[in-house]
């Protein structure tokens, strides 16, 4: 008997928007497989909850930990892509590319 491997998933989210979102949607949606978490089976995981850091400066030492952990998706929270809810993600942009880059599939939203 063969077991796979576990989805392995990372939310990457402003630390901005942090300052007002304590990130309850992106768990309960995950938690509940609902909105852009709705294609996982019940062995996913989430590894990784952080920041791309301002101006973005992080995001590839992040991503190459990641890559490290096997990760399959990074998902961008869905407060840092709202245009009207929260303060926007100056670095949205230059963090999305960065992922891509590295070769990891980037999913626009968690719970919005």
């Amino acid at each position: 008997m063969t077991t796979q491997n576990p989805t392995k998933i990372a939310v990457v989210r402003c630390d901005i928007v942090s300052e007002s979102c304590p990130g309850v949607g992106c768990f309960q949606a995950f938690n509940e497989r609902k909105s852009h978490f709705e294609t996982y089976d019940k062995n996913a995981q989430i590894i990784a909850f952080t920041c791309g850091c301002c101006s973005g400066r992080r995001v590839y030492s992040l991503i190459d930990s990641l890559k490290k952990q096997d990760i399959d998706f990074v998902h961008l929270s869905s407060c840092m892509l709202m245009k009207d809810n929260y303060p926007k993600c100056p670095n949205l942009d230059s963090i999305k590319k960065t992922i891509q880059d590295a070769g990891i599939e980037v999913i626009e939203g968690t719970h919005h």
